[in-house]
């Protein structure tokens, strides 16, 4: 240290105050062990090192009573960093053991009550023992010199390090340039990795750890370490800070310079339009009928807007919201027309049948003309197979009641923002289809039909169909929250109406806010009547025939159902119908005869041949063949179900393209017929001797469910007791191991099936007896039903007496 020449940098003395000052020089009292005895002061969030001077603000009582000793006795200190900086009287475990020893300088007394102390490392120590500890802690340290052995890469290393630091004073605004000239003339690797080490801004841990290290040339390579990643972190610095400096100069100039266009505009006479927005924004606000909150929010956008400049990119997105909100109709509503009557006509105009349906639009408005205030809109669900009319009924229950009809289609829907929006942090965002279709509407009390709900689906953007609980729910959807608006809107006046084709894939809960109404499919009948007032006119006035008389007789109706067509509801038979009138509107076109009384044979000449073959019923009563009833989609239709025996092993063979369900019946309907043999007269031996052969013809087509468990039944104890089954007779239920008949679905349509094919004895569970009020009286005539709770009923029914015939065992 008495080498350093002070007066090549006259500044130094200011920037490292005490270096060469006369107080620093005390003797040093180590023994023959290099064991010395000292008072002692602990520091907290400082490292002094070796030949550094630092200030120390002492707080403590004991660390001044320490710092008294030590100038009274002449000592010097020994000083270390604490574990833990809060920790207020620590004890030994709570100290580093490797510290410095230290001389004091001045000491000076702060206008806080505190006191400086300019203190200068001497040596690093290990400390021995603490010997006192009051009124001061005094101990005995062992002294650490340094190595003074270089290594070969020694003075390479000292190079880089010095260039390292460099660029880190240049980098660093809190280092001054006169430490790196104070670091030039360092020659000891040990005393330049310790004053670069006090000059950086690190923790103390890591202080500490450069303070323990006591080989000088491996404490210089984890400085070098250090600086490296110092200087990265303040290049990346540098660099974030020129672009940020950047920016902020390019907006300075870009709102000078606009600034300077405003008032020379003004200057020249020219309209401000920006300023002109804003006070047309401040008009409609005030003309708009919004809710107090609403208002609120508007006016608080509306003042941000005014605030920022022109050309600000945000002032669009402000804007936007702002339109939004204007455009939404908050308290304006369309009058109801609460006729009953009227509604009446209109449905009936509109739509053939669909007697339920009617009944409930007509219940709603009755009630909403007596309580129209506490009246709660309904939330309809219309579940039926396509074509039934779900969606157009909508459309006519919106005529009835004056209200605007308004559409979305959910098919496919797998975004929850489609239905709550995206909030206005993201680029492009927007509110969902309920409020877009609202602003679209004008008014908060349309007709809102929500279609295909039962196609909505699920992903990584969330669950649509749990968006809809609080659409579709009333009591939280006059505060339905769009998480563009991020504002309360009420959808309580809405009349929602969803529509789908199937319930099972709604979810229970959102099954739970709507009533549900099933369309059945289309009888003979409706669809004659349909074809008759709705779909034939329509079809002749779109193809310009109204002038052209053209008349459809009512067998030729008949085979457009019958032959063309196999569906629940009317589209195709609607498709068929318009292809008939395109060739009609040809031979017209080309000035040919056409014909104006549309006949049974005209039909299949105009279409071709017949697509559909018609259900036909056996011709004559035959053994182990029975006749059955399925639903489908496009309605009731019968099937036949063949039982054979031969010689075998008792094995059971099942075709025809069967599902899980139905493949069970027979199992079950197999064991029923074991079980009873003695009952049926059957010997038990032939279903050991004898393979059975269970087949549904169309084996192409798919079938399930449990309602053919009867006709299975009966089939197989023909097959084994020879007896025939009566071929005008058609049978549905399901059978369970003891021979009872369990309720089945889709009564109404397998019935009108059976009908349909000439067949009068119509067999079901007695449980379904419910069901025949669902078929029209005038069908229910001409048809007889037995009911039945077991099996053996079905056998007196069914089972011919036997011929007397022997068949081989």
């Amino acid at each position: 240290m008495d080498d350093f020449d002070f007066n090549q940098f006259p500044d130094f003395p200011e920037l490292f105050p005490g270096f060469g000052d006369e107080l620093f020089d005390r003797p040093m009292t180590e023994d023959e062990d290099g064991i010395i005895e000292c008072p002692f002061l602990t520091l907290r969030d400082v490292v002094l090192f070796p030949q550094m001077v630092m200030p120390l603000f002492i707080g403590r009582e004991r660390s001044l009573a320490a710092i008294n000793a030590a100038n009274t006795n002449h000592e010097n200190l020994i000083v270390a960093a604490q574990r833990d900086s809060e920790a207020l009287d620590p004890g030994d475990d709570d100290l580093f053991t490797i510290g410095t020893e230290a001389s004091i300088g001045r000491v000076l007394r702060m206008p806080d009550e505190t006191t400086s102390v300019l203190a200068q490392g001497r040596r690093r120590v290990e400390i021995l023992e603490f010997t006192q500890w009051t009124p001061y802690i005094r101990v005995r340290a062992r002294v650490i010199e340094d190595i003074d052995k270089w290594q070969p890469n020694t003075e390479a290393l000292m190079r880089a390090v010095r260039v390292l630091f460099d660029k880190v004073v240049g980098l660093n605004q809190n280092i001054p340039e006169e430490a790196y000239a104070y670091a030039l003339n360092l020659d000891e690797p040990g005393w330049l990795a310790d004053f670069i080490a006090s000059t950086l801004t690190v923790p103390v841990a890591t202080r500490q750890e450069i303070l323990e290290i006591l080989d000088p040339h491996d404490r210089l390579q984890t400085i070098s370490i250090l600086l490296a990643k110092e200087l990265e972190v303040l290049e990346l610095e540098g660099e974030i800070q020129s672009q940020v400096q950047q920016e902020v100069d390019r907006s300075h100039r870009e709102h000078f310079l606009r600034e300077q266009m405003r008032i020379i505009q003004g200057e020249l006479g020219e309209l401000d339009v920006f300023g002109q927005e804003l006070n047309e924004l401040q008009e409609a606000i005030a003309r708009k009928n919004l809710p107090e909150g609403v208002r609120a929010k508007t006016e608080k956008e509306l003042a941000r807007l005014n605030a920022m400049p022109p050309m600000s990119p945000e002032i669009g997105i402000i804007r936007t919201y702002i339109d939004w909100i204007l455009d939404l109709p908050w308290v304006e509503e369309s009058a109801d027309n609460l006729d009953v009557r009227n509604a009446a006509e209109v449905l009936d105009a509109d739509h053939y049948g669909l007697p339920r349906v009617k009944d409930r639009i007509l219940e709603y408005i009755a009630v909403r003309r007596i309580a129209s205030d506490t009246m709660r809109s309904p939330i309809l669900c219309f579940v039926g197979p396509p074509g039934t009319g779900k969606t157009s009924l909508g459309r006519s229950i919106a005529r009835a009641l004056g209200r605007e009809f308004v559409r979305i289609s959910l098919g496919g829907v797998r975004d929850e923002a489609e239905i709550r929006g995206h909030r206005r942090t993201y680029i492009g965002a927007m509110p969902g289809r309920i409020i877009q279709a609202m602003r679209r509407v004008g008014t908060r009390n349309p007709l809102f039909m929500l279609d295909e709900v039962d196609k909505l689906g699920a992903d990584f953007r969330g669950d649509p169909s749990a968006a809809l609980l609080e659409v579709l729910d009333p009591e939280q959807n006059n505060s339905f929250v769009d998480h563009y608006l991020g504002l309360e809107y009420d959808l309580s006046r809405v009349l929602f109406v969803t529509t789908a084709n199937y319930l099972d894939s709604i979810p229970p809960a959102l099954q739970d806010r709507m009533e549900v109404i099933e369309f059945s499919s289309y009888l003979e009948e409706e669809k004659l009547g349909i074809l008759k007032q709705f779909l034939i006119p329509r079809q002749i006035e779109q193809h310009g025939l109204t002038r052209k008389n053209i008349q459809f007789e009512e067998e030729a109706l008949q085979v457009l159902i019958r032959e063309y067509t196999r569906e629940a509801g009317v589209r195709n038979l609607e498709r068929e119908v318009a292809t008939i009138a395109r060739k009609i509107a040809r031979m017209v076109a080309e000035r040919k005869r056409y014909p104006r009384q549309i006949t049974a044979e005209k039909v299949r000449d105009l279409l071709g041949p017949p697509r559909f073959i018609e259900d036909i019923r056996l011709d004559e009563d035959e053994v182990g063949v029975a006749t059955g009833a399925a639903w489908t989609a496009a309605g009731g239709e019968l099937m036949t179900i063949e039982v054979n025996t031969m010689p075998g092993k008792g094995n059971l063979i099942l075709t025809g393209q069967l599902g899980e369900v139905m493949r069970e019946s027979a199992q079950a309907a197999l064991t029923y017929t074991r079980s009873q043999v003695e009952v049926l007269g059957i010997d038990p031996e032939r279903f050991e001797r004898r393979d059975i052969h269970i087949h549904l013809p169309e084996g192409a087509v798919p079938k399930d469910g449990p309602s053919a468990g009867v006709t299975l039944a009966l089939a197989l104890i023909s097959a084994f007791t020879e007896r025939p089954i009566r071929h005008d007779v058609a049978m549905t239920g399901e059978i369970t191991l003891r021979g009872r008949v369990l309720p089945v679905g889709g009564v109404r349509e397998k019935a009108l099936a059976a009908r349909r094919a000439g067949i009068r004895t119509f067999i079901l569970p007695r449980k379904n007896e419910r069901d025949l009020m669902e078929i029209p009286k005038h069908l229910r005539q001409d048809m007889k039903f037995v009911l039945v709770d077991r099996i053996d009923d079905v056998v007196k029914v069914v089972l011919q007496p036997s011929d007397g015939g022997q068949r081989e065992p």
